[in-house]
C-alpha cells in the first residue's frame, strides 16, 4: 500500500501531465454527441469514480490470464479503480457519446500507474463501442470518457483526471485512518464504513456489495471535481440509495492469489499486445 507521502508524490506528478493536457488540447469546447444511429445525448451531471475492492472480486478467479490483475504474485490490497463515469441526477448516465477509437500510444507516460492502479480484473476482452473488443481501458474510455464532455476533451485527460482523483481522495487510506482496516476479514458496520468516508471526503459514497464483502465503492464529483453525495435516484419510485446489495455488516476481504504459471513477465506486459480471450466483459 502506498504510504501518504507517495500518494502525495504520485498526486504532483500527475498534475504536471494535467497542465501539459490542458496545454496541448486546448480549451475548446466539445459537445456530447450521441453514435451514429443514436439520439443525441444530454450534457451529464456529475462524475463517479467507481472503485472495485480486489478482495472480494479476486476471489472469484478460477483461472489466470496475462490480462487479469487478480493473478500478480502479490495481491493488490487498495481499491482498485474500474472508471470515472459521466452521470445523471436521474440514476441514469450517457454512454457511447462520441466515435472515436482508444488509442494506446496517447496514454503511455500514463501506463506504469494503470497497470497497478487500474488493472483488469477479469480474463476477458471488453467489448467497447467501436472497436469491437479490446483491453479494459478502452471499454472504459468509448463508453464513458467520451460522455464527459465538456470537463474532458481528450483521452489523456480523462485517464489522468481519474488518476489525479484517486490519488488525492484515496480511500484505502481514508478507511484506514477512520480505524477501518481493510483485508483482515473483520466485520465493520455498514454505517461507519459510509461515514468515515463521508467525514474524510466530505461526501456520502455509493457501496456494492456481494455476499457481504464490498465490490465496489464510487466517490462522486459535481462538474468542477468538488465532492458531493453519491445519490442514485429511480426513475420509477423516486426512491433514494447510497447501497446496492449490502447488508448491517459488510468485510472488506482478502484473497489469495492464483498466479498462471510462469507468468510474472507476461502479467506486467499485459496490455501489450492485447491478446486476451474471447469472453466479452460488459460492466
Amino acid at each position: 500500500m502506498a504510504t501518504a507521502a507517495t500518494t502525495t508524490r504520485k498526486a504532483a506528478c500527475l498534475l504536471v501531465v494535467w497542465a501539459l493536457v490542458v496545454v496541448a488540447g486546448g480549451l475548446g469546447s466539445v459537445s456530447a454527441r450521441a453514435p451514429l444511429g443514436r439520439k443525441p445525448q444530454r450534457e451529464f451531471d456529475y462524475f463517479a469514480l467507481s472503485l472495485q475492492w480486489p478482495g472480494t472480486i479476486c476471489a472469484s478467479t478460477r483461472h489466470c490470464c496475462a490480462s487479469n490483475g487478480c493473478c500478480r504474485s502479490e495481491p493488490l490490497q487498495w481499491f482498485t479503480i474500474h472508471g470515472l463515469w459521466p452521470d445523471y441526477d436521474d440514476g441514469t448516465w450517457p454512454a457511447c457519446c462520441r466515435r472515436t477509437q482508444f488509442e494506446m500510444d496517447k496514454i503511455l507516460p500514463l501506463k506504469d500507474m494503470l497497470d497497478k492502479y487500474w488493472p483488469s480484473l477479469y480474463c476477458s476482452s471488453s467489448s467497447t463501442c467501436f472497436s469491437g473488443k479490446g483491453p479494459f481501458w478502452a471499454h472504459e474510455w468509448e463508453k464513458h470518457g467520451t460522455c464527459s464532455a465538456p470537463v474532458v476533451q481528450d483521452e489523456l485527460q480523462y485517464f489522468t483526471m481519474a488518476l489525479d482523483l484517486y490519488f488525492k481522495y484515496n480511500v484505502t487510506e481514508m478507511l484506514s485512518g477512520g480505524g477501518i482496516q481493510i483485508s483482515n476479514g473483520k466485520e465493520y458496520a455498514l454505517s461507519d464504513v459510509i461515514d468515515t468516508i463521508k467525514h474524510a471526503f466530505g461526501g456520502s459514497p455509493q457501496i456494492v456489495c456481494k455476499r457481504g464483502s464490498v465490490e465496489e465503492l464510487r466517490l462522486c464529483f459535481d462538474k468542477e471535481l468538488k465532492p458531493r453525495d453519491c445519490l442514485t435516484t429511480s426513475l420509477t419510485n423516486g426512491s433514494v440509495s447510497r447501497t446496492k446489495h449490502c447488508p448491517q455488516y459488510i468485510t472488506l476481504p482478502k484473497y489469495d492469489p492464483l498466479v498462471l504459471a510462469n507468468s510474472t513477465r507476461e502479467i506486467m506486459t499485459q496490455f501489450d499486445d492485447f491478446q486476451m480471450s474471447a469472453a466479452i466483459y460488459t460492466a
